[in-house]
């Protein structure tokens, strides 16, 4: 697969949703979309149904019964303020940013360590990778 082809399956293996691009069938597949672009830690683009592409950083989203009572908020990219959109203008979503919080686990971070150190070296620091 090409780095710009789109993904519609998460790989279990890689654990990061960046390039995914869930199907929408469903109500509770867009549910399950947006409850995971919630706790995804990078930019998403939503396409509403009148055909506007949003991209930009979702905070928040309210649940309700009824998809009609359910929004999510979120910083789009090229403005300042935040917008809330409801779950019934929602036609597409794409986790279309950088997974920043993908192979920084504590797990990852004692792996790394303990690679450095069986290869002997001394003064090990492990310093974070810059933010684009």
């Amino acid at each position: 697969m090409s780095q710009n082809s789109p993904r519609t399956e998460v790989d279990k293996e890689e654990k990061t949703l960046q390039g995914w691009i869930p199907t929408l069938a469903t109500d509770d597949e867009l549910r399950e979309a947006l409850e995971q672009a919630f706790g995804y830690r990078g930019d998403i683009t939503l396409t509403l149904k009148d055909g506007t592409k949003i991209e930009g950083y979702l905070f928040d989203r309210r649940t309700a019964k009824t998809l009609d009572a359910s929004t999510v908020t979120l910083y789009p990219k090229d403005r300042e303020e935040k917008l809330t959109i409801n779950y019934t203008q929602i036609a597409r979503v794409e986790f279309t940013g950088k997974d920043t919080a993908h192979g920084k686990s504590f797990e990852t971070w004692v792996k790394k360590y303990t690679e450095k150190k069986a290869a002997g070296e001394k003064n090990i620091r492990l310093e974070p990778e810059k933010l684009d």
